[in-house]
Parts: structure tokens; C-alpha cells; sequence
């Protein structure tokens, strides 16, 4: 009965399963009439337990991973834009933020903007009441300008980054008429 177990499992493809749930030893399996003895060696219902494999040994030094390539910064990088021809608009923020836009005469489709010693190429994008608006979609920046002021934006943490930002025309008094009539 036990035997018939065991090649139930063995057949099934279970033969650790066989060995840890059928507690019958190989030895104490009848044997079956062969002409040799030869024969009856081979035909043992448990499986040959598998050879151990070596552990590899490393020789004397273990292999170091190599390290990346360092990436050098450039001095001046790829997308800023050339403003040695352009004219400059400083502009003075609260939190004592400072601005510089640098705008081209000829061409008012776009302007640069250093925030933070870096320089940043922001586009024209048309708007619908007449307010000065320039994007640079890769660093998420936006610049907003009205004639009372102007304003940095960072689109992609939706967060003000400059707030009240005026340039020496704009910071200049309103100078207020008197009305002839109320006199």
C-alpha cells in the first residue's frame, strides 16, 4: 500500500512530497523479483537526493561595481537664451525678490527671465484682456504683467513665486488731478 503511494506521488511529480508525507523507509518497500541484483538497485522508489552544488568563491578581490559617469555642468546651459543685444527691466518684488526681463524691440513673441541667477526663455501666450503673458512650460514658469505690476508664477507646484513686482516706472507716485469743477 505504501508503495502504491509513493508512485502516485512520484508520478504526479511530487517526490519531495512523497518522501515528507509517507513515512515508510525505501528499505522496508517489497522488492520486486528481478534476475539481478543490479536491477533492484536501480528500481528504488525514492528519488537520489541532488548533488550539492559548490559555493563560488571569489579570488583574493571582489569585483567592484563601476561607478557612473559624472555628469559635468555646463557653464552657461543649452536653453538660455542670448540676451547680450536685449533690454533689461529690473524689477523689485516683495519678500525682496528680484526680477530681470530681457526683451527684444524686434521681437516681442518672447522675453528672458533670470529668477534665482538662472536664466529662463518664456513665450508670448495671447490673452484675452490685454495683460502681458509669457510661459516656459518645461520649468512650469509664468510671467504675468499688467501696468500695476507683475507677478512669477510656478505652474507645476501651482504657487506664486513672486508677488508684486514693479519696475522703476511703476514704482513712480500717481500724481492725482484736481478736479476744476469742485473748486
Amino acid at each position: 500500500m505504501a508503495t502504491l503511494i509513493s508512485k502516485t506521488l512520484l508520478a504526479l511529480g511530487f517526490a519531495t512530497a512523497a518522501c515528507s508525507l509517507v513515512a515508510v523507509p525505501a528499505m522496508a518497500a517489497e522488492p520486486k523479483k528481478t534476475s539481478s541484483k543490479k536491477a533492484e538497485a536501480k528500481k528504488v522508489d525514492t528519488p537520489a537526493p541532488a548533488p550539492a552544488t559548490p559555493k563560488k568563491r571569489y579570488p583574493g578581490k571582489i569585483p567592484l561595481v563601476k561607478a557612473a559617469p559624472e555628469f559635468t555642468i555646463p557653464a552657461v546651459p543649452e536653453d538660455e537664451p542670448d540676451v547680450t543685444r536685449d533690454l533689461t527691466t529690473e524689477y523689485h518684488c516683495e519678500l525682496g525678490n528680484k526680477i530681470t526681463i530681457y526683451h527684444n524691440e524686434a521681437d516681442d513673441k518672447y522675453i528672458a527671465l533670470r529668477w534665482k541667477k538662472r536664466l529662463h526663455r518664456l513665450s508670448r501666450v495671447g490673452t484675452t484682456t490685454g495683460a502681458q503673458r509669457f510661459e516656459n512650460t518645461s520649468f512650469g514658469l509664468i510671467w504675468i504683467g499688467i501696468p500695476a505690476k507683475g507677478m512669477l508664477l510656478d505652474s507645476k507646484q501651482n504657487r506664486q513665486l513672486a508677488n508684486e513686482c514693479k519696475n522703476a516706472e511703476q514704482m513712480k507716485p500717481v500724481a492725482v488731478e484736481a478736479d476744476p469743477k469742485k473748486t
